[in-house]
């Protein structure tokens, strides 16, 4: 009887292992991959969505200011990327025409322009201006960025022999064609305000805002302008070592600050889809287009290496800040997008990563709009990044006399 018990249960347990191993094939399979735990989050507004214009910048930056009133004040405000996108396009287009169009024009620009605008014009909320005025429900900019161009070359070809005084009267008209007249005066919460006043009352001040970046090419702590075509105000960036930079990073999102983040997207280890950012430690090449164009050209014979299908975690490369020089030297890093680190998380073995707001929207996206970038790359791709100088380190901000 014993026999015939133990005969039955083998081929119980033997008609079970497959199940069991199906089971345990599954387990495996939902391991597999990057999975990442968050482990600071600093407080921020909602991922936004840029759309077809080429703004990356001044969704950054006003996300920055976004999280900074919230680490101020608490409250959560939805401010103007376009307000700033307006003034930013005319201020733009007055340098361009002095310099005989020997300067950059067109949609990009820096985190500093946000602060200069507001500084300078003001800010406000978006329900007061939204920048939508052509009959889209998002910001679709190709048409404006190819018309406002057009118009500044003509009028530097100057056929009447000297400018007109309504040339940049007749570009603003462009503006507020395409983007929509902005407010001189609107109510908010029941009170009335000018930009200046909306600006004044949110207490924040471009001075307070730094950028920060690491090369060799120019001296330590010294601001220089940093040659970068989209940095049409000539804007100052700070130079620090590589470990100073990242150690600044990692202050202000431990002390509760963001940071604006302009990087290179066009590295094969960046990839939207899978929510990620690596630098594999075997060499990859560079993609070709622009922002959300430049990881979409995978082959499918590239899609199946686990290092672009992201189907298992590779060993990255160590970051020099020879390396970083190199790849700025040779237009392997380029200024390609701005977005908003607001955190870090790690993955299963334990590597730390940045957590990064995106302006791509949040739809059909693994992670909702938010990316995570690995340690490595933020130390090869960073061409700048942008804080609130009380988020620098003391002894930092003692070199660089802030």
């Amino acid at each position: 009887m014993k026999k015939i018990y133990f005969i039955a249960s083998l081929f119980v347990g033997l008609a079970m292992l497959p199940i069991l191993l199906t089971a345990q094939e599954e387990a495996v399979e939902k391991v597999k991959g990057y999975e990442f735990t968050d482990v600071k989050e600093v407080p921020h507004t909602p991922v936004p969505n840029q759309y077809r214009s080429g703004t990356c910048w001044s969704f950054a930056g006003i996300g920055l200011l976004e999280a900074e009133v919230m680490r101020k004040t608490g409250r959560s405000l939805d401010l103007s990327e376009m307000f700033i996108v307006w003034h930013t396009y005319s201020e733009k287009a007055e340098r361009y025409v002095r310099l005989h169009g020997q300067i950059n024009f067109s949609p990009g620009g820096g985190f500093y322009d946000v602060t200069y605008v507001m500084d300078k014009y003001g800010i406000v909320p978006e329900i007061a201006y939204d920048g939508l005025a052509i009959g889209e429900d998002k910001h679709t900019h190709g048409e404006m960025d190819q018309v406002l161009k057009a118009y500044v070359d003509a009028v530097i070809k100057n056929p009447n022999r000297k400018l007109t005084p309504v040339w940049h009267k007749g570009l603003e008209s462009v503006l507020d064609t395409y983007l929509g007249e902005y407010p001189t005066e609107f109510e908010y919460e029941g009170k009335k305000y000018t930009p200046k006043s909306f600006s004044n009352e949110l207490g924040l001040k471009g001075e307070d805002y730094v950028q920060l970046t690491a090369y060799s090419h120019v001296p330590l702590y010294q601001p220089y302008i940093q040659e970068i075509p989209d940095n049409w105000l000539w804007a100052s960036t700070y130079n620090l070592t590589l470990e100073e930079m990242m150690e600044t990073l990692d202050n202000a999102l431990d002390k509760g600050y963001t940071v604006a983040w302009a990087a290179d997207v066009s590295e094969r280890g960046f990839s939207w889809k899978n929510g990620i950012a690596i630098v594999p430690e075997e060499n990859i090449s560079d993609l070709s287009g622009t922002e959300k164009e430049r990881w979409e050209a995978l082959t499918p014979a590239e899609r199946s290496k686990s290092m672009y299908s992201f189907e298992e975690i590779v060993p990255e490369k160590k970051i020099t800040i020879e390396m970083r020089q190199k790849a700025y030297d040779n237009y392997e890093t380029t200024d390609d997008h701005g977005m908003l680190i607001v955190g870090t998380a790690t993955d299963q073995q334990g590597n730390t990563y940045y957590k990064v707001k995106n302006s791509w929207g949040t739809d059909d996206h693994k992670y909702a709009g938010y990316l995570y970038a690995s340690v490595p790359f933020v130390q090869y791709k960073t061409m700048n990044i942008a804080v609130h100088k009380d988020a620098i380190p003391k002894h930092i901000r003692k070199k660089l006399g802030l």
